[in-house]
């Protein structure tokens, strides 16, 4: 499936959606991070270390490019990835609403509701090559920075479970961005990377729909 972020199409004309303390609890921008705080640091985005808390690098296999970060946490994943973004407007609101007709156009169900980011959608998407009927629960978020956009989808109990969410959702918050001073065209792919010491990461399969 084509991601919605990736695909050609008309850019969008809308407004940012995030919570009304994201410059303070985050998501943050680098330039409202705290400058002295350790960070793992994977390029697009930075992540505050946390005990128990494992990170794998989606691969894609033809580029090699990291594409997507995976977190592992307290029952959780939670796959993330940086865009950027208009300095004005948002990309949410569009975004959203092209990964509720994929999720529908492939025989899930999705549904909006408002979360701890603002809008997100719960979507059951049918697990393909499972048993008829086998489907798996998935919580999009998304939220809309100085230029960029920042998307989450979790699975696992951080999906169904209210707790679960909250622990998993203190991670998303617990983000960096670092949008650079690159000029991107809205819907890039904020670069990613391995962070330093580490070993080449394998490709490795993540939650999301169209990734």
């Amino acid at each position: 499936m084509t991601d919605p972020l990736l695909a050609d199409g008309p850019l969008p004309d809308d407004a940012k959606s995030a919570p009304a303390d994201r410059a303070e609890s985050g998501p943050l921008d680098e330039s409202e991070a705290n400058a002295v705080r350790p960070y793992v640091d994977l390029g697009g985005v930075k992540l505050v270390p946390r005990t128990d808390l494992q990170l794998r690098l989606e691969v894609d296999e033809s580029s090699k490019r990291v594409v997507a970060v995976s977190i592992d946490y307290s029952g959780s994943t939670l796959q993330v990835q940086p865009f950027a973004a208009p300095r004005s407007s948002g990309l949410w609101h569009e975004i959203r609403a092209q990964i509720a007709e994929q999720v529908r156009s492939q025989g899930g169900e999705v549904t909006e509701r408002e979360g701890a980011f603002g809008p997100e959608l719960v979507a059951r998407i049918p697990v393909s090559g499972g048993e008829s009927g086998t489907t798996r629960l998935a919580r999009f978020i998304g939220v809309d920075g100085p230029r960029w956009f920042l998307r989450g989808v979790v699975a696992g109990q951080g999906a169904a479970d209210a707790a679960a969410a909250e622990a998993i959702d203190d991670v998303f918050r617990s983000i960096v961005v670092v949008r650079g001073t690159t000029p991107m065209p809205p819907r890039d792919l904020i670069p990613l990377h391995v962070p330093q010491g580490a070993a080449a990461p394998g490709a490795t399969s993540a939650p999301s729909v169209g990734s």
